[in-house]
């Protein structure tokens, strides 16, 4: 029996000899490989990344609002519509009711043009906040100070503004205390946010925050507006939600019995359908990926059958010089391992080196698991085991006469 360390060191010998075809059969197996390790990392770095940015919904804090907050059904969406909107007395009257809400504050949105000097930023979302979304929402200014409950009250003419637009009017001088024109006012600037940066593509600073009043002085009551509540843990936290709901049904004159007119978000709920939806392409990812790599596992099959056809003589002078059946089935299959290890090999690589890249050139949080590169070398070795292992049987099972009389 021909020891192992001969069968490998044939095997990198045959290799070399037939360096392009083993190149290719290499490099089918390295996409499927690299094609595997990126679909997974893209869906962690996706995974985590979601869970990053809905944990900056705040502690124990969840959100009521007129429609969906995610957009699964577009006929629900087009029924919510219909509703009536949400109004901002209605966020003081839960608070009033509610015992086990610790905070409860409200936010409206429209997206609008804003000017300083000759200077206009298109497309900036406007946001109006109660005073007390200082202490539910998770912006943190940097600079200077958010407006008091009096200010909102007398709906001041003063904002805070978002990374972008600082950047886009204020580059390199300090913003506080200048003024940015919004809609028919112009708004002192008193507060500057940290930078979040972008979601998915999506910039997430390119907004400013008013008082509530202020906005609704712009913008009028046509915003349903958003109910934000905090409050405690565990059991509190369910309890100020059945409170919640049970206030709004009551001041929305909901029927007894009757459907909802308002919908309630929590992070987990945020968190929960990310999964679900992540789950669905990880799966076809998945499938896509072992197409490849099984379209890669019947290259490899179909070169190694090419190549017992061309190394018959090669065969048949082994056997005459005393190796067995079970040599020539090893040599064979060690070949074919050989061949799926250093692509399974080479792909890990490329996966890493994706990983790499988009870390470096996004935000987004890739990184290769180890579990991940666990599974790619499994993946390679099964598939030279199961691919490589009829063309070894084909080869040792030649005859050993036929096999000398090959040209």
């Amino acid at each position: 029996m021909t020891a192992s360390r001969d069968i490998l060191t044939q095997s990198v010998s045959a290799l070399k000899v037939y360096r392009l075809r083993a190149a290719l059969t290499i490099l089918g197996l390295t996409m499927g490989v690299s094609t595997l390790i990126a679909v997974m990392t893209l869906v962690q770095g996706a995974n985590r990344y979601v869970e990053t940015k809905v944990a900056n919904l705040g502690t124990n804090v969840f959100q009521v609002a007129r429609t969906p907050f995610t957009v699964t059904d577009f006929n629900l969406i087009m029924k919510a519509l219909k509703y009536r909107k949400i109004e901002v007395e209605q966020a003081a009257a839960v608070a009033e009711k509610c015992r086990h809400c610790e905070m409860v504050g409200a936010s409206a949105s429209a997206t609008g043009r804003a000017r300083h000097r000759d200077q206009e930023l298109s497309d900036v979302n406007i946001i109006g906040h109660t005073a007390n979304m200082y202490s539910i929402d998770t912006r943190t200014v940097e600079l200077g100070r958010y407006f008091t409950a009096a200010e909102d009250q007398r709906a001041s003419p003063v904002c805070l503004i978002g990374d972008t637009v600082r950047e886009q009017f204020f580059p390199g001088v300090d913003a506080l205390g200048r003024s940015i024109h919004v809609a028919n006012i112009d708004c002192l600037v008193i507060g500057v946010f940290e930078k979040i940066g972008s979601l998915l593509g999506q910039d997430q600073d390119k907004y400013l925050i008013l008082p509530m009043q202020t906005f609704l002085r712009i913008n009028g009551r046509r915003s349903s507006v958003t109910i934000h509540v905090k409050a405690g843990g565990g059991v509190q936290f369910e309890q100020a939600q059945d409170e919640v709901k049970q206030a709004l049904r009551m001041l929305r004159h909901v029927a007894p019995g009757g459907e909802d007119d308002f919908f309630l978000a929590t992070k987990e709920s945020y968190i929960s359908l990310w999964q679900s939806i992540s789950a669905a392409f990880f799966a076809v990812f998945l499938m896509v990926s072992a197409i490849s790599a099984m379209v890669g596992g019947i290259v490899i099959m179909n070169v190694m059958l090419v190549s017992v056809t061309e190394r018959k003589k090669e065969i048949g002078i082994r056997r005459a010089m005393g190796a067995t059946e079970a040599d020539i089935l090893r040599q064979f299959l060690a070949e074919s391992l050989l061949q799926c290890l250093i692509g399974g090999g080479v792909g890990i690589g490329a996966g890493f080196l994706f990983a790499f890249l988009v870390r470096t050139v996004t935000s987004f949080p890739t990184q290769v698991e180890t579990w991940v590169v666990v599974f790619g070398l499994f993946m390679s070795t099964a598939i030279g085991l199961f691919f490589g292992i009829y063309p070894a049987m084909q080869a040792s099972r030649l005859d050993p006469v036929v096999a000398l009389r090959a040209d």
